[in-house]
């Protein structure tokens, strides 16, 4: 059918820059094309990638990291966006758990939005329970049965959001899928929308 949406998968971390700087291109294809995203969760292993802890880091990981923030900061500045590298590692499940109870209650967009932004801004603790029911309570979410959720169905469901991603072979974020192929990085959006073209879902 003309009208019939097709589905790509959007695997995410709030603490990854290079997610943040993905997600306003990946929200285009919906304008450009004939898709919906599917948003879900996926946790960065920054130690397991880059080294271990900030005080274990080699020279050489500090280096890679180092660049790395240095090219999402070329990226964010050419689109007036602020990217500073966070003082420590943080642990996005309790904020990822976030970001599906605000999927669930249709506000993932302008929920995730103020996410990224403060984070990046470095005015947003996302392991902290209080930071984000205030930015939960900017859009509407009920914060307090997020809560609940996150104390009981919301770490199965964080899970079960791993395991896809596992079963999709999926090793960092972002990492779009479409139709079965996956795309890794915010610079791979250029090609995804390639792809819908060739797949006839161009609006």
């Amino acid at each position: 059918m003309p009208d019939e949406l097709l589905t790509i998968k959007l695997y995410y971390d709030y603490k990854s820059p290079f997610t943040y700087l993905a997600m306003a291109p990946a929200y285009a294809l919906m304008e450009s094309h004939r898709v919906r995203l599917n948003y879900i969760p996926r946790e960065l292993n920054v130690r397991g990638a880059y080294g271990g802890d900030l005080n274990q880091r080699p020279e050489r990981d500090w280096r890679k990291v180092r660049y790395l923030y240095l090219d999402a900061r070329r990226w964010a500045n050419a689109r007036g966006m602020i990217i500073r590298g966070p003082q420590k590692i943080f642990d996005s499940k309790l904020a990822l758990m976030s970001g599906l109870w605000a999927d669930k209650h249709g506000q993932f967009r302008p929920y995730s939005d103020r996410v990224f932004e403060r984070f990046f801004k470095r005015e947003l603790n996302i392991e902290d329970s209080d930071a984000l029911a205030a930015v939960m309570k900017e859009v509407g979410l009920d914060a307090d049965g997020f809560k609940h959720f996150a104390a009981h169905e919301g770490l199965r469901e964080l899970e079960e959001a791993f395991a896809t991603g596992d079963r999709d072979g999926v090793f960092g974020v972002p990492t779009l899928i479409v139709d079965g192929e996956p795309f890794w990085g915010n610079d791979r959006v250029e090609w995804v929308a390639r792809k819908l073209d060739t797949m006839g879902l161009k609006r």
